[in-house]
C-alpha cells in the first residue's frame, strides 16, 4: 500500500492563455508536514484549490489515498485557504456549532476542538473580537471538525505576531502525531524550515524542487536558484 496520502501527476491550470499551474507533480507522505513554498503568485494556492475541488484542472491527475480523487474525498480533506470562514457576531463554540449543525456532526466535536486550538476559554467573546492569531486557530478548528486525514493551510502566519506564528507552529507540528498529514503554503522560508518534514518548491507554475528538509541545508539558496530558473523559462 502506498505510503502517500495524496499525489499529483502532471497537473495543470490555465486562466486564459497563461498556464498558473504547469505539469506539477507533488508526493505527500502520510503523517508529514509537507512545506509548498514558492513566491507570491508562483502558483501555490491555483494548485491546493484543485485538490480542494476548489478549481478543476485543465490535466493532469489527483490520487488521494491511493484512489483517484473524487469530491466524497472531501470528507477527509481540511482546509483553510485565505481568511478564515467566521461568523463574527458569532462566539467560537457558535461558529462551531453551525458547522456540526450542517454537516450532521456531533456536538462532542465542538469542545474536542477547541481543546485542540486552545480556545477552549473564550466563553461569550465574539470572534470579531479576536487576535488574528485567534481567527487562525478557530478556522484551523473549523476545518478538524470532520476528523480529516489531510489538513491544507495556505499562508496561515500572513500577519501574525511572533507569539501568534510560535503557537501555530507548535500546533502545526502537533498533528501528524494525531494522524493527521498537513499541506502548508508559505512564502517564509524560515518558517517553513522549522515546521515541515519536506518540501516543494514552485515559481512560474513549475515544481522546481521536491525532497526531504536536509539538516544544515541552504533553502534560501536553493529557492533562489528555483525561482530564478523558471522566471528565466517562462519570459
Amino acid at each position: 500500500m502506498s505510503n502517500y496520502i495524496l499525489e499529483t501527476k502532471n497537473l495543470c491550470r490555465k486562466f486564459k492563455n497563461q498556464k498558473a499551474v504547469n505539469n506539477v507533480s507533488i508526493s505527500i507522505e502520510k503523517d508529514s508536514v509537507y512545506g509548498l513554498l514558492g513566491p507570491n503568485g508562483a502558483g501555490k494556492s491555483t494548485t491546493l484549490k484543485m485538490i480542494t475541488g476548489m478549481l478543476r484542472p485543465n490535466s493532469g491527475e489527483i490520487i488521494f489515498n491511493g484512489h483517484p480523487w473524487s469530491r466524497k474525498d472531501l470528507l477527509d480533506i481540511g482546509t483553510l485557504i485565505e481568511a478564515p470562514p467566521l461568523y463574527e457576531n458569532l462566539t467560537a463554540r457558535e461558529n462551531l456549532k453551525v458547522r456540526t449543525t450542517l454537516f450532521n456532526l456531533p456536538d462532542s466535536r465542538i469542545d474536542e476542538v477547541l481543546k485542540i486550538v486552545d480556545l477552549k476559554g473564550t466563553g461569550k467573546k465574539r470572534s470579531g473580537q479576536f487576535s488574528l492569531g485567534m481567527k487562525q486557530r478557530l478556522g484551523i478548528a473549523i476545518a478538524l471538525l470532520n476528523n480529516p486525514k489531510l489538513l491544507i493551510l495556505d499562508e496561515p502566519t500572513n500577519g501574525l505576531d511572533p507569539m501568534g506564528i510560535q503557537e501555530l507552529r507548535e500546533l502545526i507540528r502537533s498533528f501528524p502525531s494525531q494522524g493527521i498529514t498537513v499541506i502548508l503554503s508559505s512564502h517564509y522560508l524560515a518558517e517553513v524550515e522549522q515546521i515541515a518534514d519536506h518540501i516543494g518548491i514552485i515559481a512560474g507554475g513549475v515544481l522546481g524542487y521536491q525532497n526531504k528538509i536536509a539538516k544544515g541545508q541552504e533553502l534560501e539558496k536553493l529557492f533562489m536558484q528555483v525561482v530564478k530558473e523558471n522566471r528565466i523559462g517562462n519570459e
